[in-house]
């Protein structure tokens, strides 16, 4: 278990009043903005958040595909979500899956020119929004103030324990065996002397 308290056994560490109002203030906050870029998403475009955040990471990269684990642990979704919600999208034409490998289990998502056309349809009037909740509130130091806090924090959850929780929930998923002579990316790559992380 992630010991976010690592003396609990001897004693409770409650907030101090100002980290507890910092901290509601905080979670209030995360809420209600994340109710309005929904909302925003949903009545400005043909797609949810979801698949908005599914889209962004195959935008992110140079092939536009991404193997079905590594896009939930990007996404910190359970396998049965990232499952469901690609099935989902795949019938709407927003991104279409490839097996890849002769055992059929390493497979990827793939975008299509419907999820290119639907995401650049939709990023213009959400980096709108999101300048208008967030950015346009803040100077360029309380910014500056943001991204350090978040990286800080975010640091903590990757390493340490907080990341073995997270290694150990995908513990038990099937390895995606890439054999050579299939023509996805990474085997072409290793055939060629290339280090690829699979």
């Amino acid at each position: 278990m992630c010991q976010l308290f690592p003396y609990a056994e001897f004693v409770t560490r409650w907030l101090e009043p100002e980290q507890q109002r910092a901290w509601r203030a905080y979670v209030r906050m995360q809420s209600e903005l994340n109710a309005h870029l929904s909302r925003q998403m949903s009545a400005e475009s043909e797609i949810s958040m979801a698949d908005f955040a599914v889209l962004v990471q195959l935008t992110d990269t140079p092939e536009e595909r991404v193997r079905v684990l590594e896009l939930a642990r990007s996404l910190n979704w359970e396998k049965s979500r990232i499952s469901h919600h690609v099935g989902r999208m795949e019938k709407r034409g927003l991104v279409r899956r490839e097996s890849c490998g002769s055992d059929g289990r390493g497979s990827f998502v793939v975008l299509t020119d419907r999820g290119r056309s639907a995401i650049e349809a939709a990023a213009p009037s959400h980096a709108e929004t999101v300048h208008k909740l967030v950015f346009d509130l803040l100077s360029d130091t309380e910014v500056q103030a943001l991204r350090e806090i978040s990286e800080k924090i975010f640091t903590g959850l990757t390493t340490g324990e907080c990341a073995a929780v997270v290694a150990r929930r995908y513990a038990d998923d099937a390895v995606e065996v890439v054999p050579e002579e299939s023509g996805c990316p990474e085997a072409r790559a290793n055939r060629d002397g290339v280090d690829v992380e699979i």
